[in-house]
């Protein structure tokens, strides 16, 4: 589609969905300095009208096609909006999440600060997330991403506790430094490609862009500069460090929000360049592949590490990032036949996004009740309450990849990707690299690893909380006592229909699932049709059943045995995990903020030393040093010659009254001095009345008097 147009133009409803947000912020930040309760139902009427504008673009996306807006002199840059069906399948599950949980802050927001403040962001957040998604532009893309990042801050930093500002430091040092770096990708790449492309990088044309383009130098760099700024925001390897330490700290809703859509905002960018900038690219395919192999088992390994509720989820949420990559990397590798790959990604997105959404609200169940989330303090917290039980276990068996679980449907899909690949380098297939079929093989075993580990910490965090007993009896009681008055009716009812979601998708994955794949592959630039895939057959349940039983093996041997230590009323659960392995203070902040500033340092000294040393030989040398004229030693010309004349008269009359008399008169320059002072002491003054109002008031009524002097001359004369 050439969107290269002159004049605004095309689908209203698109840029609807972008500014609805904005202005609904403004009007729900007014109302509730006046009326809490009206500002609550001002929030959900705003989610609600941008939810069913998404939905309305959905369900009529099959009739229309894709659809386009243009507002070619916005901000200077243009505001170029495009929908297709990813686009409408991920702005309809934003409006969906910001829908849920814009509800449930009504009761769970009650005994917080600031709410005027967090509604206000919120909803400049949904804004934002609305132009990433939307955005047919690179440039549309950075702004609103931008936007995103910064109004997502005060997330971050609601309780403004010191933990949740040094978190909010270490979220806006990665958003920022992201930002700056994602700037430089969009230079490098407007460089070599935006004047083919009248001065515009289109997100669906940028792969005829980058085919027609006949210079390559600048791609590869403006690569990698996008995928440090995006995946800075989707948390992947080694930019993560901002999700263990902000979701903690977050509100519950918006963690769910931080994970399940802000980190897919990220994805929404690696997506575009991954396949894009580099289709069908076997060498990025094959970094995408271990970028997200890292990244998924250094997740699923803190996450097991974690006894602190939201980090554990955060933790998760960085490893099933990593699930997203590998299947990304998939992608590329796969060439004309990545639409397993294709599919696993876009389902694994969405099965993400609303498994966290389900699992985060949850959590935020309990610290509205208890204000805690350290395991041993909410242990034994669900006993007795099944409502609650239910809902977190369909988010940890959809998540686990558990079969009849939404997670299980695209964890195959990208299993076989991994199957098909290694298959294919096994009959000899031109491998890139070093990549052979006995490492495809460990990267599969990988794969099943990590998903056992996800099974684990999930372990983990049910039995802790619906399963045991807390060791202090009475909170026990406490928490047993409680039943239904800990969880409302409509949050209630919200939790239950997503876990519900959850539940079907994994029930019906043709009738659910595979509509959702077919209407957003075409994103991926994905070729060929979509693969029969029995998800329930023998050889699909055999890697689902290989995750569950290592998992179930490390829960019992690392978990249970080297995970809890005797404590004084019975076994605790304790981190592992030095703090000293924290990769921001172990390296971020020692190379920010100590190594480079005495580098620099350093070299700004040997260069000033340089510098001088060349100005002392070039005097010395070529550049000789001339005699110095004569200086006064103050004052002017003419005070000097003054203060010489009359200290000479004083001093000559001096001589003549002591004539005969044996001692001499002394030569002094007391007038020269005086005159100096007298005439720097006027420069002074005549300096400060210049600059003075009142002196320019006066030279302006005495320019004004001589006009009307001249101009009455000038009339009678």
């Amino acid at each position: 589609m050439n969107m290269e147009m002159t004049a605004s133009g095309g689908n209203l409803l698109l840029p609807v969905c972008v500014v609805l947000p904005f202005v609904g912020a403004l009007a729900v930040y007014g109302i509730g300095r006046r009326n809490k309760r009206l500002r609550d139902m001002a929030a959900n009427m705003v989610v609600l009208a941008e939810f069913l504008v998404l939905l309305w673009l959905f369900l009529t996306f099959g009739e229309t096609g894709r659809q386009w807006f243009v507002l070619p002199d916005f901000g200077g840059v243009g505001l170029y909006l495009t929908l297709d069906g990813f686009r409408a399948l991920y702005g309809l599950l934003a409006s969906f999440m910001w829908l849920v949980t814009t509800v449930f802050c009504g009761e769970y927001l009650r005994s917080y600060r600031n709410r005027n403040r967090y509604y206000l962001f919120t909803l400049f957040t949904l804004g934002g997330v609305m132009g990433v998604f939307l955005s047919g532009e690179l440039m549309t893309t950075f702004l609103f991403f931008e936007l995103m990042s910064f109004s997502s801050y005060v997330w971050v930093v609601h309780d403004e506790t010191e933990g949740a500002m040094r978190a909010g430091g270490t979220y806006l040092a990665i958003a920022v430094g992201g930002g700056l770096v994602m700037l430089m990708g969009l230079f490098l790449l407007y460089t070599g490609l935006g004047a083919g492309a009248g001065g515009h990088l289109w997100t669906d044309e940028l792969m005829l862009q980058v085919l027609s383009c006949s210079s390559y130098r600048y791609l590869l760099p403006a690569g990698v500069c996008l995928l440090i700024g995006f995946g800075a925001k989707a948390g992947a390897f080694p930019l993560h460090i901002w999700l263990p330490k902000a979701h903690p700290v977050a509100p519950a809703p918006a963690s769910a929000l931080l994970s399940g859509m802000l980190t897919k905002a990220g994805v929404f960018g690696v997506i575009l360049i991954s396949c894009g900038m580099f289709w069908h690219n076997r060498i990025w395919g094959t970094y995408m592949l271990l970028l997200g192999v890292v990244t998924m088992v250094l997740g699923a390994v803190l996450a097991l590490f974690s006894v602190n509720l939201k980090r554990t989820l955060a933790c998760s949420s960085l490893s099933q990032i990593g699930f997203i990559l590998v299947g990304i990397g998939m992608c590329g590798l796969l060439g004309d036949e990545n639409a397993a790959a294709v599919r696993g990604t876009l389902l694994h997105m969405v099965n993400h996004s609303l498994i966290k959404l389900v699992l985060f609200l949850a959590a935020g169940v309990i610290y509205q009740n208890l204000h805690r989330l350290e395991l041993n303090e909410i242990r034994g917290f669900g006993r007795n309450k099944p409502l609650l039980q239910i809902i977190f276990l369909a988010g940890a068996l959809g998540i686990g990849g558990v079969p009849l679980w939404n997670g299980y449907v695209s964890k195959t899909l990208l299993h076989e990707s991994l199957v098909e690949y290694g298959t294919l380098l096994a009959e000899g297939a031109d491998a890139p690299l070093l990549l052979t079929a006995g490492q495809m093989r460990a990267i599969e075993w990988i794969f099943l690893v990590s998903g056992g580990l996800t099974v684990a910490y999930m372990a983990k965090l049910y039995v802790c909380i619906f399963v045991e007993r807390n060791v202090d009896l009475e909170r026990q009681k406490a928490y047993d006592a409680m039943k239904g008055a800990y969880l409302g009716r409509v949050n209630g009812c919200l939790l239950a229909f997503c876990a519900l979601l959850l539940t079907a998708a994994g029930l019906l994955p043709g009738v659910l699932m595979n509509p959702l794949a077919d209407m957003g592959q075409s994103f991926f630039l994905a070729e060929g049709s979509a693969p029969v895939v029995r998800y329930f057959s023998p050889g699909n349940l055999k890697g689902a059943l290989i995750s569950l039983s290592v998992g179930g093996v490390i829960y019992l041997l690392v978990v249970r045995l080297w995970m809890m230590r005797a404590g004084a009323a019975g076994r605790e659960y304790c981190n592992r995990l030095s703090e000293r392995l924290d990769l921001e203070m172990l390296v971020y902040r020692p190379l920010l903020l100590r190594i480079l500033p005495f580098v620099g340092g350093v070299l700004c000294r040997i260069a000033d030393s340089l510098v001088d040393t060349l100005v002392i030989l070039l005097r010395k040398t070529l550049l000789r040093d001339s005699a110095l004229p004569y200086e006064l030693p103050e004052g002017t010309v003419i005070t000097h010659v003054t203060g010489l004349v009359l200290d000479h008269f004083v001093y000559w009359g001096r001589r003549l009254r002591s004539l005969g008399k044996e001692e001499k008169p002394v030569y002094g320059r007391r007038f020269e001095h005086r005159l100096a002072v007298l005439h720097s002491s006027v420069s002074e003054y005549n300096t400060a009345i210049s600059r003075s109002m009142s002196f320019g008031l006066f030279l302006f009524c005495v320019g004004f008097l001589l006009t009307v002097v001249y101009l009455l001359v000038y009339y009678y004369f």
